[in-house]
């Protein structure tokens, strides 16, 4: 017989604590980046140096982009949204993609360490768990991979990140809410236009009745010109979602024009 909740979390949490001390005695753990030992380590396995060396996106910034500004003193919808608002209706980045970021995802999409994954999902939302609670989403949607890119690299990044994301947040995951229904060329070396041509109609919705009136939360690894998050969330906007918003790990702020 079972015993009663708060009885067994009282016998079994000293345990795994023990379990736990034990194995950081015998392989303590290292920072993510420095890769020296931090003798007392988080869930996010930095150590304070590192954590701190990361560059967060705040305020002032955009209202609706999340671009920062410089020498403003209050958040304001910039000059190129106020020209052309986007589809979606707010994004955030957590932290710039420089430096010790940009170095955590690139290891994560390109050198298969997926253990960052988890990391990476506890920085989102250690920076943006009030802008996702502001949100008042419905559905936790990842930005989709072409299925030959699938099967090269073998995970969606942004799938992985949804995924911690959902457990943390506690919202539904919609695995498939969207598809990326054509392959694209390599969005690296094109300009903003470029891009935005290049995603034309690359994307669809497999069951539209299942985000129909629902508010999106779109979850991506790089917010670079917004040229993705935009096709994605108009896609999600003309099947019928209510409203979409953005979350990344990180935001290019000098993108290629």
């Amino acid at each position: 017989m079972r015993p009663p909740d708060r009885l067994h979390q009282a016998i079994t949490a000293p345990l795994r604590h023990l379990g736990n001390a034990l194995l950081d005695l015998a392989l303590p753990p290292r920072c993510h980046l420095c890769r020296c030992f931090i003798p007392q380590t988080g869930p996010i396995h930095l150590c304070q140096a590192c954590r701190t060396s990361l560059a967060e996106v705040s305020s002032p910034c955009c209202t609706v982009c999340g671009r920062p500004f410089t020498g403003a003193v209050s958040d304001h919808p910039c000059g190129a949204c106020l020209q052309q608002h986007p589809p979606w209706e707010q994004a955030r980045a957590a932290f710039s993609y420089e430096g010790g970021c940009q170095e955590l995802i690139q290891a994560f999409k390109y050198r298969n360490r997926f253990h960052l994954r988890r990391s990476l999902a506890l920085l989102i939302a250690e920076q943006l768990s009030r802008f996702a609670a502001a949100c008042q989403a419905d559905l936790l949607i990842p930005v989709p991979l072409h299925h030959d890119r699938l099967t090269m690299r073998g995970f969606n990044q942004a799938l992985l990140l949804a995924e911690g994301l959902s457990d943390r947040w506690q919202l539904p995951l919609l695995r498939q809410g969207l598809r990326r229904s054509r392959n694209t060329v390599s969005q690296t070396r094109l300009s903003a236009a470029e891009r935005a041509a290049n995603l034309r109609g690359a994307f669809s919705v497999p069951d539209p009745a299942a985000i129909r009136a629902k508010r999106i939360l779109l979850v991506d690894d790089v917010f670079t010109t917004g040229s993705t998050l935009a096709e994605c969330s108009r896609c999600l906007l003309t099947a019928g979602a209510a409203a979409v918003c953005c979350v990344t790990v990180a935001r290019a702020l000098d993108p290629i024009q």
